[in-house]
């Protein structure tokens, strides 16, 4: 049996067990540098992409520093800054530390406060935060700052832009001075250097430029569909009618859309014997087996989530299947990097829904290259997008406008907007018809009313 290669970072038996689970194969650049510095006790300043494994590079070395379960309060607070990265580091920490005792709280506004502050009171060792809701919680005397030891600030830039770095100083006056601190960037603007001039203490500065270069062995095209059902058909269409597609992987994005699409493959296109799928809910043997069985030419299709496939080397997948694109826009080259291999051809082919052109467009700017796009075939049904899956596109075209002009108040803002600048002129005109009305009916005697009126 293989060594495991995180062996070498002196991490205990429990975060190893977890990192063989998770299918990591080997530290990735940033944590073959950062994992030995953070545990030698620097503060670091890392500048890396989303996607090069820098939530491992400080999960991993603060889960063997803070090590097991102690007392009512956090030693480690880590600021990310929005709800989806809170939830999503959180995830991260329970898997690498699924072994260890410890208690981990995420902290982050669009719910109320009750239950988080519950979990706090339960007793917490690492606390992963928004800093607004964090210091909401702070001001309230939920959150004692004390026992804090370590302090992480992931996409620091991100927050900068987001208007954080009033609340992150406010944040940073009521925790002890004598702390660790790690601070993480995708880039090094001259806000983010002067931030970790104020934040670190001599800080050891890692800076890892992700290669997102695409095979040449690799050729990718791209089909425009408008929505699920219309994905579900192409899908089948392209396993029915193309005998290439030998050894296929199927990548979604969360672990729902994997299960609904091996049912439909599994009932509708290939049978039981010829398809697996695999994610984070299914147990590690059955993990294993399926991908075993894909490696062995059993079965045709696997299906999975991006975590889950994490680490499979398989050498003939002849066809890579982007049934969702990813919104870590790296792992679109890990993705499309299944095939292909060992001086193979291959070819990655990707579903494309309207409200998808904003990550393409960031993905082909990583890749340094546009995708061909293809014409549907005329044999595919194309559906009726549904009102709910509708809504949700327009509400997704939205928030990525929000992303590149924070000032945008969004359609639906807008609509608001659209019924009040009604409403105030149904008023107005109505004002102006009882004015005229009143202009009339001025000289005229007054009409006496009531039935107790008397006649003369």
């Amino acid at each position: 049996m293989e060594e495991n290669p995180f062996k070498i970072f002196d991490l205990n038996k429990q975060l190893l067990m977890a990192v063989e689970e998770l299918g990591y194969t080997e530290p990735t650049e940033i944590q073959t540098k950062a994992i030995p510095l953070i545990m030698q006790g620097h503060d670091v300043l890392g500048i890396a992409q989303t996607g090069t494994g820098k939530t491992a590079a400080y999960a991993l070395p603060i889960l063997m520093k803070v090590k097991y379960a102690q007392g009512q309060n956090a030693r480690c607070v880590i600021f990310a800054p929005t709800r989806e990265l809170v939830i999503q580091i959180d995830t991260a920490f329970r898997e690498l530390g699924k072994y260890t005792d410890l208690r981990f709280v995420a902290l982050y506004g669009g719910l109320g406060p009750k239950t988080q502050i519950e979990n706090l009171k339960k007793g917490v060792d690492i606390i992963i935060a928004t800093p607004g809701r964090f210091m909401d919680l702070y001001l309230l005397g939920e959150i004692p700052t004390k026992s804090l030891q370590y302090l992480v600030l992931d996409e620091a830039d991100k927050m900068m832009d987001m208007g954080f770095m009033p609340q992150i100083r406010k944040i940073l006056e009521v925790i002890p001075r004598k702390r660790k601190n790690l601070l993480f960037s995708a880039t090094f603007q001259p806000r983010v250097e002067k931030l970790s001039e104020e934040f670190l203490e001599a800080p050891l500065k890692i800076e890892i430029t992700p290669s997102a270069t695409t095979a040449s062995t690799i050729s990718q095209k791209l089909y425009k569909v408008p929505n699920f059902k219309t994905k579900i058909n192409l899908l089948g269409y392209l396993l029915d009618n193309n005998d290439n597609i030998t050894r296929a992987m199927v990548f979604c994005r969360t672990k729902t859309v994997a299960d609904n699409v091996f049912k439909f493959l599994e009932r509708k296109v290939l049978g039981s014997s010829q398809v697996r799928v695999i994610h984070a809910n299914k147990g590690q043997n059955t993990r294993m087996n399926s991908v075993d069985d894909f490696r062995n030419g059993n079965i045709r299709v696997l299906v999975a989530t991006d975590v889950a496939a994490r680490g499979i080397d398989i050498t003939a997948v002849s066809h890579v299947i982007n049934f969702d694109l990813p919104l870590i826009y790296e792992d679109y080259v890990h993705r499309i990097g299944r095939t292909g291999r060992a001086k193979m051809e291959g070819e990655a082919i990707t579903f494309l829904l309207p409200s998808e052109d904003y990550h393409l467009e960031k993905i082909q700017r990583i890749i340094r290259s546009t995708i061909p796009v293809e014409e549907l075939p005329a044999t595919v049904k194309i559906e009726e997008t549904p009102y709910e899956e509708q809504q949700q596109m327009l509400k997704e075209l939205d928030n990525q406008r929000k992303k590149e002009d924070p000032t945008f108040q969004g359609a639906f803002h807008e609509k608001s907007e659209k019924n009040q600048r009604i409403l105030k002129m149904k008023i107005e005109a109505s004002e102006k018809k009882k004015a005229l009305r009143e202009k009339r009916n001025a000289g005229k005697p007054k009409a006496q009313k009531g039935k107790f009126t008397k006649k003369k």
